[in-house]
C-alpha cells in the first residue's frame, strides 16, 4: 500500500491534477468577490468549495501515507507544513464576522501554487535567502531617509508645511520621492516657494513662502540618485545573489541524489557478482560430494596383490 501511495505521489499526472485544482480554487475565491454571483449561485459555490477542500485533504493523506510507518516525516518539508495548516484551518468553526478569516484562508490555497511549480518555488526560496542581506540594505536605506528627512524639515519645513512640516510627514514625502511619484512637484514647491507653486487652494497654509532655487534641486536630485538608482538597486543585487545561491543548492541536491543512486548501482553489481561466486562454489562442492560418493560405492578387494618372483639368472 505504501509503495502504491508513493507512486501516486510522485506521478506527474497527480501533480498536474493538484495544480489544476489550485487554479480552480483561486477562481472560486475570485467569484466570491462578486456579491451578485454569490447570491445567485451560493449553493453551487459552496459545493465546489467543499469538493476542492476534500481533494486537498486527500492530497495530504496520500503524501502522509507515502511515508509508510513514519508519517511524521511529511512535516519535515516546510511547504508540507504550509499545506497542512491551510487545509486544517478550513475546518475551524468560523462564524459571524470570522467568516472573513475563512475567506482569507481559502485565498491562501492559491499560494499552494508555489509548491506546485518548481521554478516559482525556486524564486520564493531565493527571496527567503535574501532576507538577512536585505535587512542590512534596509538599515542603510533607513539611515538615508532619516538624514534627508531631518534636513528637509530644517530646510523646507517653513516653506512647505504640508509635505515637510514634521519628521514623520517628511519621511512619507521622501518615500513618495524615492518611488518617483511626482517627486518633481516637491522640488518645484521648494524652488519657487509655496506662494508660486503647488499651494493652489491651500493659500492659508502658505504662511512663510521661501524659494530655494539652488538647494532644492541639489537636495532632491541627490536623494533620488542615492535612494532610487543606488540603494534600491542593491535590493535587486541581493535578490540576484539569493537566486544564484538557491540554484546552486538545487544543483547540489541533484548531484547528491545522483551520488546516492550511483553507490546503490555499484552495491547491486557487487551483490550480483558475489551471488555468482557463491553459485560457482556451490557447484564445485556438489561435484566433489558426487565424486566422493562414487568412490565410496566402488568395490574394494581384501586379497593382497600377487607377488611376482624374479629369476636370479635374469
Amino acid at each position: 500500500m505504501t509503495s502504491q501511495l508513493r507512486a501516486l505521489r510522485d506521478d506527474a499526472r497527480f501533480q498536474h491534477f493538484i495544480t489544476a485544482v489550485i487554479l480552480f480554487a483561486g477562481f472560486l475565491v475570485g467569484l466570491e468577490t462578486y456579491p451578485s454571483v454569490v447570491h445567485a449561485h451560493h449553493g453551487i459555490l459552496h459545493l465546489l468549495d467543499q469538493v476542492v477542500l476534500w481533494i486537498f485533504v486527500a492530497e495530504v493523506a496520500v503524501k502522509m501515507g507515502a511515508e509508510g510507518r513514519r508519517p511524521w516525516r511529511y512535516f519535515r518539508d516546510p511547504w508540507n507544513v504550509f499545506d497542512f495548516v491551510v487545509v486544517a484551518a478550513s475546518f475551524l468553526p468560523f462564524a459571524g464576522q470570522m467568516v472573513v478569516v475563512l475567506r482569507l484562508v481559502r485565498l491562501l490555497r492559491v499560494l499552494k501554487l508555489v509548491r506546485a511549480l518548481p521554478r516559482l518555488q525556486l524564486l520564493v526560496s531565493a527571496l527567503l535567502k535574501s532576507i538577512p542581506s536585505m535587512a542590512y540594505v534596509s538599515v542603510l536605506l533607513f539611515l538615508l531617509f532619516y538624514v534627508y528627512g531631518v534636513a528637509a524639515v530644517f530646510l523646507f519645513g517653513e516653506n512647505d508645511p504640508v509635505h515637510f512640516g514634521s519628521l514623520q510627514v517628511a519621511l512619507l514625502s521622501l518615500f513618495r520621492a524615492v518611488t518617483l511619484e511626482d517627486w518633481t512637484d516637491l522640488m518645484y514647491i521648494q524652488m519657487q516657494g509655496c506662494a508660486g507653486y503647488g499651494y493652489d487652494g491651500m493659500a492659508a497654509l502658505c504662511t512663510q513662502s521661501t524659494a530655494h532655487p539652488i538647494v532644492s534641486p541639489a537636495f532632491f536630485v541627490s536623494f533620488v540618485l542615492l535612494g532610487t538608482m543606488i540603494i534600491l538597486n542593491l535590493f535587486i543585487g541581493v535578490i540576484m545573489s539569493g537566486m544564484e545561491e538557491a540554484q546552486q543548492e538545487a544543483q547540489d541536491e541533484a548531484r547528491a541524489l545522483a551520488g546516492d543512486e550511483a553507490p546503490s548501482s555499484m552495491e547491486l553489481s557487487d551483490l550480483v557478482r558475489q551471488l555468482g561466486d557463491l553459485q560457482d562454489a556451490l557447484s564445485r562442492a556438489q561435484r566433489r560430494v558426487a565424486r566422493e560418493e562414487r568412490e565410496a560405492r566402488r568395490p574394494v578387494s581384501d586379497a593382497p596383490p600377487p607377488m611376482v618372483m624374479l629369476d636370479p639368472a635374469e
